[in-house]
């Protein structure tokens, strides 16, 4: 789905995501085509799904956004791998 298409079914809500077609960019993550996991009214009951989630498959692409915003941009996140000392 397309964000727009999310916000008009999901009105005024948070809504936890995984990113099917995304690219980066100095630094900030556009995410054009989505697939909506599950809906709240609370931020903080997203944020645990969204949690959840992410320790169940890190390497899928998750995120969540308030329908409120205009698009889906988030800051990328830089994760340091350390091999053994």
């Amino acid at each position: 789905m397309r964000w727009d298409e999310i916000k008009e079914r999901f009105p005024n809500e948070w809504v936890v995501l995984e990113a099917t077609k995304a690219y980066s960019k100095e630094g900030q993550r556009y995410i054009e085509e989505m697939n909506v996991i599950e809906s709240f009214d609370d931020s903080t009951k997203a944020l645990k799904r969204y949690s959840e989630l992410h320790q169940e498959a890190p390497h899928r692409e998750y995120c969540f956004f308030h329908t409120s915003r205009p698009n889906v941009v988030a800051r990328e996140r830089y994760v340091e791998i350390r091999g053994p000392r």
